[in-house]
Formats: C-alpha cells, sequence, structure tokens
C-alpha cells in the first residue's frame, strides 16, 4: 500500500515513525515517540509524560507480565472534563438558556476503578450514569452519590427492573426510567401505582434518521429499540389516562456507535426536536433531551467519515448538538431544554492500552534449502524454479510470477504422484518464496503494481506471535473488525524492517491481527522490528479502553490479563507511579467458571501419580514434583510465561 513506500532506505527518525504509526492524527495531544524511540503518554495534554515501557518494566517487577492492560488514570480525567467543559463553552457561546447534563454509559466499561474514576471527575459537573440491565442499574445506584445528577435507565425493562429504578427515586436518585417499547407502559404505571412513587419517564424515538458506521443498524425506522410516531402518541395517550402525563419529562434518542459523519447527528438531532417540540406543545413537561451516544474516536487519525474515523471534533459535536437545538426550539417558540448526552467511546477508549509481547516469527523464508550442485542430475521441475528465480530469460515481475505459479502447481502433483521426493519438494517450495519475495521487494516504490502481485506483501508477511488472546483482550477487532492502532513500544528511532501480521497463543485459526488504521485505508500488513533476542519486544495495542476490557469471553481459558492503574506523580524518578495492582487470572479461577473444582483435578492427578508410581513407571520423588508442578500451574496466570 501507499504508506509502505515511507518505510524505504537505511536512514530513520523519530519523526517518520510518528508519520508511519499515525500518532499523531489518533494520539491527538496524548501520545508521542521520545527522542530515544519511546511511546509515551501525556495524560494531562501538557509537557509532562510517561514512558509506556517503563509501566511495563515497573509492572513485571511486580510480578504482572504482558500481556497487560495500562489504565492511564488521569487521562480519563482529561477526557471526562474535556467534555464537560467544551459543552458548557457551546452553551454559552450559542446562548443556550439550557444546561448541560451529560452521563457516562456503564455499558462501555462496566470495572468499578473506571465508573469510580469517571463519577470522581465529573463530580463539579454533576455528571451520572446511564444504565441497560438489572445488574448495571445496581451499580448505578449504589456507586451515585450526586443527587443533582442523573441516572438514565435505557434497554428491556421487567417488574424487577422497574421496581428498582423506582425504588431509587424514593431514595433521593434523579432517575428516569426510558421507554423503548410500548409494553413497558403498563408496566412502569402498574408498579408506580403499587408502590405509590410517580416515575420520571423519557421516549425514545425511533427516528426516519439512520445512522452510519459499523453500528447504523442500531437506528432508523427498523432498529430494535424505540417507539415509532404513532407509538408515542399513543404511550403519551397512556400516561395521560393513567394521571401520569406529568412524568413525561425526556425524549431520547440513539443513532448508533462511532457515528463518523456529522452530518448524520445534525439531522437526528433535529428531527428530535421537533418530536420534542410538539410533545411540549401537547401539555407535557419535557425538560431534558437526550442525545445519546455515538461521539466517536479517530482511530486512524483521517478526520474523515470513514467508519473507523470521524469528520468533526468534540467541539464541534457540542456547538452543532447545542444550535440545532436552540434553532428549532426557538422557530417553535418553545423553551429549550437541558441536554444529556451517553458518550462512553470517547470518554473511555483512549485511557486504556494492551501490551502485548511478541515471543515467536512465523516466516514463509524463515528456512532456506541449499540449491543443488549443477553437477548433479536435477529434477526439470526443480532446475526451471531455479531459472526463474536467477530470471535467466530477462521476463517481467508478472511473467515471473506466473511461471513459478505453474511450477509450485506441477511439484505439487509430481510430489501426489511420487514423483518427487520430499528433499526435491522443500527445494521447490522454498525458491519458490525466494522468487515471491524477490518480487515482493522490487514492487516497492512502483507507480503501478498488477492485482496479483499487489497481493504479494501480505501473502509474504512475516506472522509475529503475541502473548495474548484477540477473543478476551480484542474482541472487537474479531467480532466487527475494528481497527486499533498498534505501535511498537521502543526502537522508534530504527527503521522497522519487517512487513508483519499479529497471531494470538489461541488455538484458533481467527486469533490474528491482519488489518490495520491507515489513512481513511485499511493497511494488510504492519511494518515492524526485527526480533532481538536479548530484549523483549513489546507493542502497544491502543484505544481499546471502550467495551473490550469487560466484552472478551473465555475463549481457550485464557482470562482476564494482568492490569494496573497508572497515575502522574512528579516527585518519581519516572514522572508516575502504580496506585493498583491486579492480577490476571489464574488457571483455578478459569477452570472454576467452567464448573472445574481444582481441588478435585488435583486429587485425581495424584492418583494418578500414585498408581504410576506403584507400578514403578516412575519414582516416588518425580511423583511429588510433578504433583507440585500442577499444584503451581493451577495457582499461576493462564498466558506464556515469557
Amino acid at each position: 500500500m501507499a504508506a509502505s513506500s515511507n518505510v524505504k532506505g537505511p536512514y530513520w527518525s523519530v519523526a517518520e515513525s510518528e508519520n508511519y504509526y499515525g500518532l499523531k492524527r489518533w494520539g491527538g495531544d496524548h501520545f508521542s515517540i521520545d527522542d530515544d524511540g519511546y511511546v509515551q503518554v501525556h495524560p494531562l495534554s501538557d509537557r509532562r509524560a510517561i514512558r509506556i515501557h517503563d509501566i511495563v518494566k515497573e509492572a513485571a517487577c511486580k510480578g504482572l507480565k504482558p500481556p497487560l492492560t495500562v489504565r492511564i488514570q488521569d487521562l480519563l480525567h482529561t477526557r471526562v472534563i474535556e467534555l464537560n467543559e467544551i459543552f458548557n463553552q457551546a452553551i454559552q457561546g450559542e446562548k443556550y438558556d439550557g444546561r448541560y447534563r451529560g452521563v457516562f454509559p456503564i455499558k462501555v466499561n462496566q470495572l468499578r476503578e473506571v465508573v469510580e474514576e469517571i463519577l470522581d471527575a465529573g463530580k463539579p459537573y454533576n455528571y451520572g450514569l446511564e444504565c441497560g440491565s438489572k445488574p448495571e442499574l445496581m451499580i448505578a445506584i449504589a456507586m451515585h452519590k450526586d443527587t443533582k445528577s442523573l441516572i438514565i435507565c435505557n434497554g428491556y425493562k421487567d417488574d424487577e427492573f422497574i421496581r428498582l429504578a423506582l425504588q431509587g427515586l424514593r431514595l433521593g436518585k434523579e432517575i428516569y426510567l426510558v421507554v423503548e417499547q410500548i409494553s413497558e407502559v403498563p408496566r412502569i404505571i402498574h408498579m408506580s401505582k403499587k408502590l405509590g412513587i410517580n416515575p420520571r419517564i423519557g421516549f425514545r424515538l425511533k427516528l426516519a434518521t439512520a445512522g452510519e458506521g459499523k453500528w447504523a443498524s442500531s437506528s432508523g425506522e427498523d432498529a430494535k429499540f424505540g417507539l415509532s410516531s404513532p407509538e408515542v402518541i399513543d404511550a403519551a395517550k397512556r400516561l395521560k389516562r393513567a394521571k401520569l402525563g406529568d412524568s413525561l419529562r425526556l425524549i431520547h434518542f440513539h443513532i448508533g456507535s462511532q457515528v463518523p459523519n456529522i452530518q448524520t447527528i445534525k439531522k437526528a438531532t433535529v428531527e428530535a426536536t421537533r418530536f420534542y417540540c410538539e410533545l411540549k406543545k401537547m401539555g407535557f413537561p419535557l425538560e431534558l433531551i437526550d442525545v445519546g451516544g455515538g461521539l466517536g474516536i479517530d482511530y486512524d487519525g483521517s478526520r474523515s467519515n470513514y467508519e473507523s474515523s470521524m469528520n468533526y471534533t468534540i467541539r464541534e459535536y457540542a456547538r452543532d448538538v447545542v444550535s440545532n437545538i436552540n434553532t428549532v426550539c426557538k422557530g417553535a417558540g418553545v423553551r429549550v431544554p437541558d441536554i444529556v448526552t451517553e458518550s462512553g467511546r470517547a470518554v473511555v477508549a483512549s485511557h486504556s492500552i494492551l501490551i502485548t509481547q511478541v515471543c515467536d516469527r512465523i516466516s514463509k523464508t524463515a528456512i532456506s534449502i541449499k540449491a543443488p550442485s549443477m553437477s548433479k542430475k536435477v529434477n526439470p521441475v526443480l532446475s526451471d524454479m531455479l531459472a526463474i528465480l536467477e530470471n535467466e530469460q530477462d521476463s517481467t515481475a508478472l511473467e515471473r510470477y506466473h511461471d513459478a505459479v505453474q511450477k509450485k502447481e506441477e511439484s505439487n502433483n509430481l510430489f501426489s504422484l511420487g514423483y518427487l521426493n520430499l528433499k526435491e519438494r522443500a527445494q521447490v517450495d522454498a525458491t519458490y518464496w525466494e522468487i515471491c519475495k524477490d518480487l515482493c521487494n522490487q514492487s516497492k516504490g512502483e507507480s503501478y503494481t498488477p492485482e496479483e502481485l499487489d497481493r504479494l506483501p501480505k501473502m509474504m508477511a512475516d506472522q509475529y506471535v503475541c502473548n495474548f488472546s484477540v477473543f478476551q483482550s480484542l474482541i472487537d477487532h474479531w467480532a466487527c473488525k475494528q481497527l486499533f492502532p498498534v505501535v511498537p513500544l521502543s526502537r522508534l528511532d530504527e527503521c522497522p524492517d519487517v512487513d508483519a501480521t499479529l497471531v494470538d497463543i489461541t488455538c484458533d485459526s481467527e486469533g490474528k491481527v491482519s488489518s490495520f488504521t491507515d489513512v481513511e485505508d485499511v493497511r494488510k500488513t504492519l511494518r515492524l522490528h526485527s526480533i532481538n533476542t536479548n530484549e523483549p519486544y513489546y507493542l502497544g495495542i491502543f484505544l481499546v479502553g471502550a467495551y473490550q476490557d469487560i466484552m472478551g469471553d473465555l475463549h481457550n481459558l485464557f482470562g482476564r490479563v494482568n492490569e494496573v492503574h497508572v497515575f502522574l506523580e512528579d516527585d518519581e524518578e519516572d514522572g508516575f507511579y502504580i496506585e493498583d495492582s491486579i492480577k490476571g487470572f489464574a488457571a483455578s479461577d478459569v477452570l472454576g467458571f467452567t464448573q472445574y473444582d481444582g481441588h478435585i483435578l488435583t486429587r485425581r492427578m495424584k492418583k494418578m501419580i500414585d498408581r504410576a508410581t506403584k507400578a514403578d513407571e516412575i519414582k516416588p520423588r518425580e511423583g511429588t514434583r510433578i504433583l507440585d508442578e500442577y499444584v503451581e500451574l493451577l495457582r499461576g496466570h493462564t498466558y506464556l510465561a515469557t
């Protein structure tokens, strides 16, 4: 791809690394490379920086080796404050008469440490929480201390969910039950009458405006959630008949996560505000418009409407939401509402970094087979393949490739029929890959490459085996092809010299990363450094704080990785300290999740060892050692011991 042409020649600088890996584009002011070639994070967008490599080393001293999740807690604070301040500035700039009342959707990252940090940072702004299930509501009510902030309840609701929300109201919480389906209305009415508690109700709208990007299907008229315009009218009438018309205080819409195009957000905001104005004119005391989530992250740094990007800034987003609501309400002669957003990805994605260590390299040309001497009788197929390698006929690159493919197919057929021995087959295969490598190098920098040759870089790319599980720690990449920036943590003052893809340590062929961020495009390979056996080679996978932390399953029983929480500290030598360190799942933990008792497994192991000892198949001391090692493995981490 075009990006590969930037990585040529013996000279290399930190600036070239920043350009190739895109740190200035997707990292904003938060990530950079220092003069020694190390990635560093700027949690507060000032000159203070932390080397991520230093964090990994200190975590290792605490017994927490990669795979490792590094949480930059100050960066969480920065993002919460930034979102609130930008909205408040937009409100002032537009002379808007309402307030901004943001909430964090717990589903994006339910981890206690994350929710606590967000609530702490949001205290001055009365920043609230959104929940979409009973367990999330249980978290919200218990963790929520600010009676001036909101708790928004979305998702399907049963009687228990509704009852808990109403009890939260009685405890002084400002809780809104957002109606997603018309069937929820009679249940809310019934439970509120039963408990004698007047609810606070919102309607989720099923807008005609559909979202864009990977999650566009969650919006529009075929969406799973929301009320159509006839259902809005019906639900409003039901509330009035039940004398709960005054409970309808909020209008809500959601056009999908990671919306790349600001025009879509503008259209949806205008349409939803029309609903607000009409319901307001019908006599309902509406006070809030909840514009949902969708505020994106620029994963590739292109600032475009590509699905892994966004063609707007947070500032533009806030200004457009405020301005459009203001304009529509003024035109309709209706008092403007307070504005609620449910931004999650934009708040938490950047604070979390997955660190993995490269532990092996798989290369098609790793083993070279010595060509036979010309004095020896050589199989004609092998002889032809060697001639193609030397390009004795001075053929074009495409001709050489076609000839090589033909001869490789011939050799496979001859081997299957018994006319080619294993050594000859190996020589043919090795020569074929050398030809492909030669053609691949030859095509770099060319203004035009035929389609067949254009596939060669991906085909010839090495596979870097990384100590992690895609299914546990990078689930969005596997499930919906979400791209994440991948950057070596060190050696960025050196020229990367290996085109590679990443494979994890699961026994699943889908456990790989073979698509990487590029400007408005997708790289099929990533240029990395040759592995130095004298020192570990760490890769950072960035912007993974949204959904990845919580959605992974127990594929291959690897479980949760080690984790550290990092804060800036000027008095420390490296400029930071690790406040919390959390060990990843031990083998006994993940076995317990799947109903295997570690004690029972140990007893069974002991019986087998005792049986083997009595049969004199192993010595007693060896049996004891085997059992001790088995018990130690139960206590140990599930990932590779690098």
